[in-house]
Protein backbone atom coordinates (compact mmCIF):
# COMPACT_ATOMS: atom_id res chain seq x y z
CA UNK A 1 0.00 0.00 0.00
CA UNK A 2 1.45 3.53 -0.78
CA UNK A 3 2.50 5.88 1.79
CA UNK A 4 0.08 9.02 2.49
CA UNK A 5 0.49 11.98 0.19
CA UNK A 6 2.80 14.67 2.61
CA UNK A 7 -0.17 17.00 3.45
CA UNK A 8 1.74 19.33 5.37
CA UNK A 9 4.34 19.66 3.00
CA UNK A 10 2.11 20.16 0.34
CA UNK A 11 0.67 22.85 2.84
CA UNK A 12 3.36 24.75 3.63
CA UNK A 13 4.58 25.16 -0.22
CA UNK A 14 1.04 26.41 -1.09
CA UNK A 15 1.15 29.21 1.85
CA UNK A 16 5.09 30.42 0.97
CA UNK A 17 3.83 30.32 -2.85
CA UNK A 18 0.90 32.70 -1.86
CA UNK A 19 2.99 34.84 0.48
CA UNK A 20 6.41 34.39 -1.75
CA UNK A 21 8.07 34.42 1.28
CA UNK A 22 9.09 31.33 3.79
CA UNK A 23 9.21 34.07 6.49
CA UNK A 24 5.98 35.41 5.70
CA UNK A 25 4.37 31.88 5.28
CA UNK A 26 5.97 30.42 8.50
CA UNK A 27 3.66 33.67 10.36
CA UNK A 28 0.41 32.93 8.42
CA UNK A 29 1.16 29.60 10.05
CA UNK A 30 2.37 29.94 13.28
CA UNK A 31 5.02 28.33 13.27
CA UNK A 32 9.17 28.55 12.80
CA UNK A 33 10.64 29.22 9.67
CA UNK A 34 12.71 26.30 9.71
CA UNK A 35 9.37 24.14 9.74
CA UNK A 36 8.31 25.44 6.68
CA UNK A 37 11.81 25.09 5.17
CA UNK A 38 12.11 21.32 6.40
CA UNK A 39 8.44 20.78 4.95
CA UNK A 40 9.38 22.09 1.89
CA UNK A 41 12.40 20.32 1.17
CA UNK A 42 11.12 17.32 2.62
CA UNK A 43 8.08 17.70 0.14
CA UNK A 44 10.79 18.53 -2.99
CA UNK A 45 12.47 15.41 -2.28
CA UNK A 46 9.73 13.21 -1.99
CA UNK A 47 8.35 14.45 -5.16
CA UNK A 48 11.98 14.35 -6.89
CA UNK A 49 11.96 18.42 -8.52
CA UNK A 50 12.83 21.44 -7.20
CA UNK A 51 9.59 23.87 -6.66
CA UNK A 52 11.40 27.22 -5.91
CA UNK A 53 14.27 28.80 -7.18
CA UNK A 54 16.09 30.36 -4.34
CA UNK A 55 18.98 33.08 -3.61
CA UNK A 56 19.51 35.11 -0.77
CA UNK A 57 17.26 38.13 -2.15
CA UNK A 58 14.60 36.44 -4.48
CA UNK A 59 12.17 33.30 -4.28
CA UNK A 60 10.72 31.87 -7.07
CA UNK A 61 8.86 29.33 -8.35
CA UNK A 62 10.17 27.23 -10.71
CA UNK A 63 8.26 25.40 -13.52
CA UNK A 64 7.46 22.38 -11.82
CA UNK A 65 6.25 24.27 -9.10
CA UNK A 66 3.97 26.39 -10.84
CA UNK A 67 2.17 23.48 -12.30
CA UNK A 68 2.00 22.22 -8.50
CA UNK A 69 1.55 25.64 -6.84
CA UNK A 70 -2.24 25.80 -8.13
CA UNK A 71 -3.25 22.14 -6.99
CA UNK A 72 -1.59 22.62 -3.85
CA UNK A 73 -3.54 26.02 -3.04
CA UNK A 74 -6.65 24.10 -3.78
CA UNK A 75 -6.09 21.31 -1.46
CA UNK A 76 -5.02 23.65 1.38
CA UNK A 77 -7.99 25.72 0.88
CA UNK A 78 -10.38 22.64 1.37
CA UNK A 79 -8.52 21.77 4.12
CA UNK A 80 -9.64 25.31 5.72
CA UNK A 81 -13.46 24.60 4.57
CA UNK A 82 -13.23 20.54 6.13
CA UNK A 83 -11.45 22.25 9.43
CA UNK A 84 -14.27 25.21 9.63
CA UNK A 85 -17.03 22.52 8.87
CA UNK A 86 -15.79 20.29 11.57
CA UNK A 87 -15.70 23.76 14.22
CA UNK A 88 -19.25 24.58 13.23
CA UNK A 89 -20.77 21.24 13.23
CA UNK A 90 -19.26 20.39 16.79
CA UNK A 91 -20.01 23.52 18.56
CA UNK A 92 -23.55 23.99 16.97
CA UNK A 93 -26.05 21.07 17.86
CA UNK A 94 -26.99 19.12 14.21
CA UNK A 95 -26.58 15.78 13.25
CA UNK A 96 -27.92 12.15 14.47
CA UNK A 97 -27.58 11.11 18.02
CA UNK A 98 -27.91 6.80 18.07
CA UNK A 99 -29.81 7.06 21.91
CA UNK A 100 -30.54 3.75 23.52
CA UNK A 101 -32.71 3.89 26.63
CA UNK A 102 -35.04 1.27 29.00
CA UNK A 103 -38.17 0.14 27.52
CA UNK A 104 -41.07 1.16 29.17
CA UNK A 105 -39.03 4.43 30.47
CA UNK A 106 -38.47 5.35 27.01
CA UNK A 107 -41.89 4.88 25.95
CA UNK A 108 -43.51 6.52 29.03
CA UNK A 109 -40.99 9.43 29.66
CA UNK A 110 -38.64 10.12 27.09
CA UNK A 111 -40.72 10.04 23.63
CA UNK A 112 -42.65 12.29 25.38
CA UNK A 113 -41.05 15.28 25.80
CA UNK A 114 -38.90 14.75 22.55
CA UNK A 115 -40.96 17.11 20.38
CA UNK A 116 -39.74 20.20 22.71
CA UNK A 117 -36.08 18.98 21.51
CA UNK A 118 -36.95 18.81 17.95
CA UNK A 119 -38.39 22.41 18.61
CA UNK A 120 -35.50 23.80 20.15
CA UNK A 121 -32.83 21.91 18.11
CA UNK A 122 -34.74 21.59 14.94
CA UNK A 123 -31.17 20.58 12.80
CA UNK A 124 -30.47 17.49 15.13
CA UNK A 125 -32.30 13.97 14.73
CA UNK A 126 -32.22 11.01 17.06
CA UNK A 127 -32.27 7.34 16.36
CA UNK A 128 -34.01 6.13 19.75
CA UNK A 129 -33.04 1.99 20.38
CA UNK A 130 -35.85 1.23 23.15
CA UNK A 131 -34.90 -2.01 24.87
CA UNK A 132 -34.63 -3.69 28.24
CA UNK A 133 -31.37 -5.50 27.03
CA UNK A 134 -28.37 -3.73 28.25
CA UNK A 135 -26.48 -1.86 25.31
CA UNK A 136 -22.66 -1.86 24.20
CA UNK A 137 -22.75 1.86 23.88
CA UNK A 138 -19.47 1.09 21.88
CA UNK A 139 -19.64 -1.53 20.10
CA UNK A 140 -22.70 -1.18 18.73
CA UNK A 141 -22.22 2.22 17.66
CA UNK A 142 -24.47 4.61 20.12
CA UNK A 143 -23.39 8.26 21.20
CA UNK A 144 -25.43 8.16 24.98
CA UNK A 145 -27.93 5.74 26.58
CA UNK A 146 -29.96 6.74 29.79
CA UNK A 147 -29.55 3.61 31.84
CA UNK A 148 -31.50 3.15 35.54
CA UNK A 149 -29.01 1.32 37.23
CA UNK A 150 -26.54 0.86 39.99
CA UNK A 151 -23.47 2.28 38.12
CA UNK A 152 -20.53 0.64 38.59
CA UNK A 153 -17.06 2.75 37.72
CA UNK A 154 -16.10 1.84 34.44
CA UNK A 155 -14.42 3.52 31.11
CA UNK A 156 -18.01 5.12 30.39
CA UNK A 157 -19.00 8.46 31.86
CA UNK A 158 -22.22 8.74 33.67
CA UNK A 159 -23.85 11.54 35.12
CA UNK A 160 -26.88 11.44 37.29
CA UNK A 161 -29.86 12.64 36.33
CA UNK A 162 -32.09 11.64 39.54
CA UNK A 163 -32.13 8.39 41.91
CA UNK A 164 -34.91 5.92 41.24
CA UNK A 165 -36.54 3.77 43.59
CA UNK A 166 -37.98 -0.11 43.43
CA UNK A 167 -41.33 -1.35 45.07
CA UNK A 168 -42.40 -5.04 46.03
CA UNK A 169 -46.12 -4.54 44.26
CA UNK A 170 -48.89 -6.40 44.38
CA UNK A 171 -52.55 -6.37 43.58
CA UNK A 172 -55.46 -5.71 46.08
CA UNK A 173 -56.95 -9.02 44.83
CA UNK A 174 -53.91 -11.02 45.33
CA UNK A 175 -53.28 -9.79 48.98
CA UNK A 176 -56.69 -10.43 49.84
CA UNK A 177 -56.33 -14.34 48.61
CA UNK A 178 -52.94 -15.25 49.77
CA UNK A 179 -51.94 -12.14 52.44
CA UNK A 180 -49.65 -9.51 52.60
CA UNK A 181 -46.13 -11.13 53.12
CA UNK A 182 -44.68 -9.43 56.38
CA UNK A 183 -40.96 -10.20 56.07
CA UNK A 184 -38.79 -10.93 52.98
CA UNK A 185 -38.20 -14.71 54.21
CA UNK A 186 -42.70 -14.71 53.85
CA UNK A 187 -41.61 -14.27 49.92
CA UNK A 188 -41.36 -17.87 49.56
CA UNK A 189 -44.54 -19.20 49.87
CA UNK A 190 -45.78 -16.67 46.94
CA UNK A 191 -45.71 -16.52 43.61
CA UNK A 192 -42.82 -13.74 42.31
CA UNK A 193 -41.98 -12.78 38.90
CA UNK A 194 -38.74 -11.51 37.87
CA UNK A 195 -36.73 -10.08 35.16
CA UNK A 196 -35.02 -12.38 31.85
CA UNK A 197 -32.16 -10.08 31.16
CA UNK A 198 -30.43 -9.10 34.34
CA UNK A 199 -26.62 -8.55 34.09
CA UNK A 200 -26.14 -10.16 37.42
CA UNK A 201 -28.00 -13.48 39.16
CA UNK A 202 -31.60 -12.81 39.31
CA UNK A 203 -32.36 -12.01 43.26
CA UNK A 204 -34.13 -9.68 44.87
CA UNK A 205 -31.99 -7.84 47.98
CA UNK A 206 -33.34 -5.71 50.90
CA UNK A 207 -32.51 -3.94 53.61
CA UNK A 208 -34.29 -3.21 56.79
CA UNK A 209 -34.80 0.99 56.89
CA UNK A 210 -34.57 0.95 61.26
CA UNK A 211 -32.22 -2.13 61.74
CA UNK A 212 -30.53 -2.43 58.53
CA UNK A 213 -30.69 -6.35 58.65
CA UNK A 214 -29.99 -7.59 54.86
CA UNK A 215 -31.91 -10.65 53.29
CA UNK A 216 -31.34 -11.63 49.65
CA UNK A 217 -34.14 -13.64 48.24
CA UNK A 218 -34.50 -15.65 44.92
CA UNK A 219 -37.72 -14.68 43.49
CA UNK A 220 -39.58 -18.00 41.90
CA UNK A 221 -43.05 -18.36 39.80
CA UNK A 222 -44.51 -18.81 36.68
CA UNK A 223 -43.28 -16.27 34.32
CA UNK A 224 -40.03 -14.22 33.96
CA UNK A 225 -40.10 -11.56 30.98
CA UNK A 226 -37.60 -8.99 29.91
CA UNK A 227 -39.85 -5.77 30.75
CA UNK A 228 -42.13 -4.54 32.77
CA UNK A 229 -45.27 -5.09 29.86
CA UNK A 230 -44.23 -8.69 29.95
CA UNK A 231 -45.11 -9.01 33.83
CA UNK A 232 -47.76 -6.20 34.40
CA UNK A 233 -51.01 -8.66 32.98
CA UNK A 234 -50.00 -11.34 35.15
CA UNK A 235 -49.82 -8.77 38.37
CA UNK A 236 -52.49 -7.14 37.96
CA UNK A 237 -54.73 -10.06 37.59
CA UNK A 238 -53.61 -10.81 41.05
CA UNK A 239 -51.54 -14.35 40.14
CA UNK A 240 -48.19 -12.81 41.51
CA UNK A 241 -46.21 -10.17 42.96
CA UNK A 242 -43.04 -8.33 41.73
CA UNK A 243 -40.62 -5.99 41.69
CA UNK A 244 -41.12 -2.46 39.72
CA UNK A 245 -39.05 0.69 39.01
CA UNK A 246 -40.58 3.95 40.58
CA UNK A 247 -41.50 5.31 37.43
CA UNK A 248 -43.64 2.29 36.81
CA UNK A 249 -44.96 1.73 39.86
CA UNK A 250 -46.43 5.12 41.09
CA UNK A 251 -49.27 5.49 38.19
CA UNK A 252 -50.41 1.95 39.60
CA UNK A 253 -50.51 3.42 43.31
CA UNK A 254 -52.38 6.35 41.88
CA UNK A 255 -55.16 4.41 40.46
CA UNK A 256 -55.19 1.30 43.39
CA UNK A 257 -53.89 -1.49 41.17
CA UNK A 258 -51.12 -1.86 42.76
CA UNK A 259 -49.71 -1.75 46.39
CA UNK A 260 -46.60 -1.42 47.81
CA UNK A 261 -45.26 -4.33 50.12
CA UNK A 262 -42.91 -4.64 52.89
CA UNK A 263 -42.79 -1.19 53.65
CA UNK A 264 -40.09 -1.19 56.04
CA UNK A 265 -38.00 -2.67 53.80
CA UNK A 266 -36.17 -0.82 50.97
CA UNK A 267 -34.82 -2.77 48.03
CA UNK A 268 -31.30 -1.30 45.81
CA UNK A 269 -32.10 2.28 45.15
CA UNK A 270 -30.80 2.88 41.58
CA UNK A 271 -30.83 6.09 39.49
CA UNK A 272 -31.50 7.72 35.84
CA UNK A 273 -28.17 8.40 34.77
CA UNK A 274 -27.59 9.54 30.59
CA UNK A 275 -24.60 8.19 29.94
CA UNK A 276 -21.64 7.98 26.98
CA UNK A 277 -18.38 6.89 25.93
CA UNK A 278 -15.84 9.70 26.63
CA UNK A 279 -16.63 12.97 27.82
CA UNK A 280 -13.84 14.03 25.75
CA UNK A 281 -14.62 16.23 22.59
CA UNK A 282 -18.46 15.78 23.18
CA UNK A 283 -20.65 17.23 20.15
CA UNK A 284 -22.47 19.73 20.87
CA UNK A 285 -25.63 17.46 19.63
CA UNK A 286 -25.17 15.41 22.36
CA UNK A 287 -24.60 17.72 25.13
CA UNK A 288 -27.70 19.80 23.90
CA UNK A 289 -29.44 16.52 24.26
CA UNK A 290 -28.03 15.67 28.00
CA UNK A 291 -28.66 19.04 29.29
CA UNK A 292 -32.56 18.99 28.20
CA UNK A 293 -33.13 15.62 29.23
CA UNK A 294 -31.24 16.21 32.83
CA UNK A 295 -33.93 19.38 32.49
CA UNK A 296 -37.02 17.40 31.86
CA UNK A 297 -36.16 14.79 34.39
CA UNK A 298 -34.54 15.79 37.59
CA UNK A 299 -37.73 16.62 39.03
CA UNK A 300 -38.45 12.81 38.55
CA UNK A 301 -42.30 13.68 37.57
CA UNK A 302 -43.50 9.93 38.08
CA UNK A 303 -41.90 10.27 42.04
CA UNK A 304 -44.12 9.05 45.41
CA UNK A 305 -43.56 12.15 46.35
CA UNK A 306 -45.19 13.97 43.67
CA UNK A 307 -47.65 11.50 42.41
CA UNK A 308 -48.71 10.40 45.66
CA UNK A 309 -47.39 12.74 48.25
CA UNK A 310 -45.35 10.32 50.09
CA UNK A 311 -42.04 11.30 51.83
CA UNK A 312 -40.65 7.93 52.99
CA UNK A 313 -37.24 7.55 54.45
CA UNK A 314 -34.63 7.64 51.56
CA UNK A 315 -30.90 7.04 51.03
CA UNK A 316 -29.66 9.22 47.95
CA UNK A 317 -27.28 7.28 45.75
CA UNK A 318 -24.13 9.08 45.15
CA UNK A 319 -23.26 9.42 41.74
CA UNK A 320 -19.97 7.31 40.61
CA UNK A 321 -16.30 8.52 40.17
CA UNK A 322 -16.35 9.78 36.56
CA UNK A 323 -14.29 7.01 34.26
CA UNK A 324 -12.66 8.61 31.19
CA UNK A 325 -12.58 5.90 28.75
CA UNK A 326 -8.78 6.06 26.73
CA UNK A 327 -7.93 6.26 23.73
Amino acid sequence: MSKLPDFEGLAMFAKVAEERSFAAAARATGVSVATVSRAVTRLEDGLGGRLFNRTSRRLALTEFGQRLAERASRLYAEAEEAEDFARETSSKPRGLVKLAAPLSFGARWVAPVLPAFFRLYPDVAIDLHLTDARTDLIGDGFDAALRIAVMDDSSLVARLIVPVRRFLVASPNYIARHGRPLHPRDLGAHQCLSYANRATRDVWRFTHRRSGEERVITPTGPLRGTSVEALLPTVLEGLAITELPEFVATQYFREKQLEPLLPDWRMPEGGLYFVTPTARARPAKVSALADFLTARLEDAPWSAEIVMGWKPPVRRTKEPKISRQRG
